[in-house]
């Protein structure tokens, strides 16, 4: 059975067939908050890369140009430059110069021979990152699959109800035209049938917010299918019980605490705490680098000028940064046992949540029943009310008590089956196990 969510009011061309799985799908390519996600993965992969250039050598280049009468600066300058004559060492011109031009060009080549394990912890953290990101965007997957089937539901849910409405119009316009009959054939008053028409009234209103409520469901799937949200759907997924059979809560439990990417994600950023930690400890170490450089002088930017080159090798120890690297160690000492702690209460978030979802799926199950009960109940009742009425053995307020009572009794139903639905999902969601293959959304 075909289940319709057409509002007049949207386009036409948007009307299209719509399963549960295919909204699912469509949202995990189109919702922006995946695609927000999945770049956030690309950044973090391109940490890693950047990470990983510490192992490389430095290439620069850079140009400057000076003026200056300093008698150092022009003996060096000329020296520099290839120039200097045995007419520069005549005591006037070594005192008092004149001005004089250098262009420098540099080109310098750096490589970090042992830095104390920085680069290597560096890398190390960006692809510690890099999990986390994809735990996050995994997350964010469920997360929108969870919100898709809520909202598809929720419009089904929407719809249905407004047939139940519909039900009690036709159902309300039948009694008053039998009420009118009664009090014409001198068995009723007019009080009866003023009271119908109160009843009718009732009922109308409960259609018109029903009608709103299929519009804003509609709206509501839109947005978490990433679609614009006067889009019409065909929803062809009814809204009918799962099967309930769960496995144990235990199973469920077990399963979350390897499955949830939040979770995973606390893990990761212990280990992150971690690598900070050896980070601030690494500054303490020596640090060796080589360097190579090419360097041309010149007078004028393309003559009279040399070249020279350097060769190095240095070392750079902090035996003493005002206590400052002290104070980085204990900060990260501070966050390694912060991140323990909240990876310790993320897993009892997480069981907590499985327990209450396996809870909320076991008395919806339980309510489905009950409410079916009800409805068969409700419905022989009206049945009965309606003929001892038609019989002059009840009177009007029998028979409104039991078509209000019916009315209810569908409501509940409904919500039941959509409670239902839901707490299947969201004990997956729970357990880190839901996906676009889930048996509970088909």
């Amino acid at each position: 059975m075909r289940l319709a969510v057409l509002l007049l009011s949207l386009p036409v061309w948007a009307q299209g067939p719509l399963s549960l799985p295919d909204a699912i799908q469509i949202a995990l390519e189109k919702h922006p908050s995946v695609e927000a996600a999945r770049d956030a993965v690309k950044a973090a992969g391109t940490r890693i890369s950047a990470a990983r250039g510490g192992y490389l050598p430095k290439l620069n280049y850079s140009e400057s140009w000076a003026r200056s009468n300093n008698p150092v600066f022009v003996f060096s300058s000329l020296l520099t430059q290839h120039q200097f004559t045995a007419d520069n060492f005549a005591l006037g011109p070594l005192n008092r110069p004149e001005a004089l031009n250098d262009f420098q060009s540099q080109l310098t080549l750096d490589q970090a021979i042992y830095d104390g394990g920085e680069t290597r912890l560096a890398r190390k953290s960006a692809n510690l990152g890099r999990e986390a990101s994809v735990e996050d965007e995994r997350g964010n997957n469920m997360r929108v699959i969870a919100a898709v089937e809520r909202a598809y539901h929720g419009a089904v849910l929407a719809s249905e109800s407004l047939k139940v409405a519909n039900e009690a119009v036709r159902s309300a316009e039948a009694d008053l035209g039998r009420a009118e009959a009664v009090r014409a054939a001198g068995m009723s008053t007019d009080a009866d049938v003023l009271s119908i028409r109160v009843h009718l009234a009732s009922v109308r209103e409960q259609q018109i917010r029903r009608q709103a409520d299929v519009e804003v469901a509609v709206a509501t799937l839109n947005e978490a299918l990433g679609a614009p949200l006067d889009q019409a759907h065909e929803l062809t997924t009814p809204l009918s019980a799962v099967p309930a059979n769960p496995a144990p809560l235990g199973d469920y439990e077990e399963g979350s605490l390897a499955a949830r990417p939040e979770l995973r994600q606390a893990h990761l950023s212990t280990g992150l705490a971690e690598d900070q930690g050896a980070v601030a400890r690494a500054s303490l170490l020596p640090q060796v680098s080589a360097r190579v450089a090419l360097e041309a002088d010149r007078q004028s930017f393309a003559t009279r000028g040399g070249a020279s080159w350097l060769a190095s090798i240095s070392l750079r120890w902090n035996l003493f940064n005002g206590f400052a690297d002290k104070a980085r160690i204990e900060e990260a000492a501070c966050e390694l046992k912060r991140a323990r702690a909240l990876e310790t209460q993320a897993s009892a978030q997480v069981r907590l949540q499985v327990r209450r979802a396996y809870a909320d799926l076991q008395s919806a199950t339980q309510r489905i029943d009950v409410a079916a009960a009800a409805v068969s109940m409700a419905e022989e009742s009206l049945r009965i009310t309606k003929n001892r009425y038609d019989s002059g053995l009840s009177n009007v307020t029998d028979l409104l008590r039991t078509e209000t009572a019916l009315l209810e009794a569908r409501t509940r139903r409904l919500a039941a089956i959509y409670d239902q639905r839901l707490a299947a999902g969201n004990l997956e969601l729970a357990a880190g196990s839901l996906s676009p293959k889930s048996e509970v959304l088909n």
